[in-house]
């Protein structure tokens, strides 16, 4: 059996989960210029708030999802208020708003693991009957396609709120000079709280997607933030195109890299690519 027909479909996959993450991060990194951990627990907050309503409470899939999506994107949004504005209103360096967001991360990690324990959880109620496509000799799943169809619409979608709207216009601007914005006019802090909601709730909605495909455990958001961190820097950081195609890059970087030899291997080869990347092209493929 040929084996690489199912290795492109491994790496869309991979790439997929990678730039949901991506997206999120960059969205909110290209505004406030630092490295928000507390980024990667927000996707384990949307796989176990569906977890709880869809599971436990027996709310129906097609409430639950939103709500687990908002859900994360309010926390993030509380994050950002009780935690980064006030380090940045004192004007905290980069390393004192790294090491809070880290609390933020530890924090949220270890409420999780408390309310939920530490027990690894699917969303899924029906284990193994979900539908399976052939797709040029490869196999993928229903919630795999998802995936993926949402990464390309939320990314076409940020594209088009930051080119056509005010308030993508703002971001930029924030993003460019927030002194200079807050000069001309503009609500920074209101502009920066919903770009921590926006970005939380693509975090949240990863969580969920990965929920449905392979499962929920209260430390996913370290891997997951990892190599949306990568995918970022090896795309362009701050750069919403760079960070899909950095994502896809490492997907398929990754699933070839471990053609002929174990899978354990996997992290090592991503976070070797990102070491190239720092390097020698530390702007990334894509400049912001």
């Amino acid at each position: 059996m040929d084996i690489v027909p199912q290795l492109i479909v491994n790496s869309i996959i991979a790439g997929a989960i990678y730039t949901l993450v991506a997206l999120g991060f960059n969205f909110i990194y290209g505004t406030v210029k630092f490295f928000d951990l507390g980024y990667g627990a927000l996707t384990a907050v949307g796989g176990y708030g569906v977890f709880w309503l869809y599971k436990m409470l027996g709310v129906p899939l097609y409430i639950a999802i939103p709500a687990g999506v908002l859900m994360s994107g309010l926390i993030g949004f509380l994050i950002y208020r009780l935690v980064y504005a006030p380090l940045r209103a004192r004007k905290s360096s980069g390393m004192v708003l790294l090491v809070g967001s880290l609390g933020a991360f530890t924090a949220l990690q270890a409420v999780v693991a408390i309310l939920f324990t530490s027990q690894f959880q699917t969303l899924s109620r029906s284990a193994g009957a979900e539908a399976v496509y052939q797709i040029g000799g490869g196999v993928i799943t229903h919630i795999q396609l998802v995936m993926l169809a949402s990464g390309l619409i939320i990314m076409a979608g940020m594209a088009l709120l930051l080119k056509y709207t005010m308030f993508g216009r703002a971001v930029k601007a924030v993003g460019d000079d927030e002194e200079v914005s807050k000069i001309v006019g503009i609500n920074t802090p209101k502009v920066i709280g919903w770009v921590f909601f926006i970005g939380s709730c693509i975090a949240g909605l990863a969580g969920i997607l990965v929920g449905f495909d392979t499962g929920i455990e209260p430390t996913m958001g370290l891997s997951l933030l990892l190599k949306g961190v990568i995918a970022s820097i090896i795309g362009g950081i701050g750069n919403i195109y760079g960070g899909v195609l950095g994502a896809f890059l490492l997907g398929f970087i990754e699933n070839f890299g471990i053609w002929k030899i174990s899978g354990e291997w996997k992290d090592a080869i991503a976070f070797g690519v990102l070491i190239l990347f720092l390097l020698f092209r530390p702007q990334g493929i894509l400049r912001r």
